[in-house]
């Protein structure tokens, strides 16, 4: 079942990238740490839509790698995060929150567990302070 979430929020995703923007070539040639280090590159100039690819393709790939896929989903959920799309955000960063509490999460890579609980605190403060009235806002 956590599979199933996951995969119809990944095509959800591919969906809408790819009716925002134009698709990249990714060399076949690429290791899993260069596909990692392009997807950063190009999420830090904002080149979101890139970034997403990068990623998609990383775990296109290596899906039976889960120390990439976990990377590959905290770094999609952490872009949407970027983008404030919070809703989204919170349901990937949960599904791969699932993984850690599921069979075998113990070998999981650690820091995206941590990272994923932080940025969950994060969304959670943005939406408190939008419940707030503006005069209040300080």
């Amino acid at each position: 079942m956590r599979f199933a979430k996951s995969a119809i929020v990944l095509a959800l995703t591919v969906l809408i990238l790819s009716c925002a923007t134009t698709p990249i070539t990714v060399p076949n040639d690429l290791s899993p740490m260069e596909l990692i280090q392009r997807g950063q590159e190009a999420s830090d100039r904002n080149r979101f839509a890139h970034a997403l690819q990068y990623y998609e393709v990383l775990i296109e790939r290596y899906p039976l790698n889960i120390d990439y896929i976990c990377a590959a989903e905290y770094e999609i959920a952490f872009i949407h995060y970027k983008q404030r799309n919070f809703d989204l955000s919170r349901s990937m960063f949960n599904n791969l929150l699932e993984r850690y509490n599921g069979p075998g999460g113990q070998m999981l890579p650690p820091q995206f567990e941590i990272l994923s609980h932080i940025v969950l605190e994060r969304i959670d403060e943005e939406e408190a302070r939008r419940n707030i009235p503006f005069f209040r806002r300080r």
